[in-house]
């Protein structure tokens, strides 16, 4: 059994904004190690991406990520398992184009061992 030292809450707005910054430098390793192996971003257009080539395309340049400035945070907790959603004003590159995205990213997470985990995430707009 798990017992925490910190709270669930500040555990998972943790692992979000680490996987913030490392979208935001384009780290896909980190990412790769932050994500769960089934990890899957349903972009705006409802294409469910899978990690591996969401990734890959980050490498390629396809997806930059210039600023990513959280507006507001919602977070629901029950037991081992967690939806955060989140609004950004995000200024970012996505197949050549630069444009500022009013993003809202809800993501589940899922306590793995000692660490929450991003299981998925769906991207729409607001």
């Amino acid at each position: 059994m798990h017992v925490p030292t910190r709270s669930a809450r500040e555990e998972i707005l943790d692992a979000h904004r680490v996987c913030l910054d490392a979208m935001h430098e384009g780290d896909t390793s980190a990412l790769d190690d932050l994500l769960d192996d089934g990890f899957a971003l349903t972009h705006m257009t409802g294409y469910m991406q899978p990690k591996a080539e969401w990734l890959a395309q980050m490498r390629q340049g396809r997806f930059v990520h210039h600023t990513i400035d959280e507006k507001s945070t919602a977070l629901e907790i029950d037991g081992d398992t967690a939806r955060l959603v989140v609004r950004t004003a995000t200024d970012a590159t996505v197949y050549g184009t630069r444009a500022n995205w009013p993003l809202q990213l809800a993501t589940d997470y899922a306590r793995k061992g000692d660490t929450w985990v991003a299981l998925r995430t769906e991207a729409t707009t607001w």
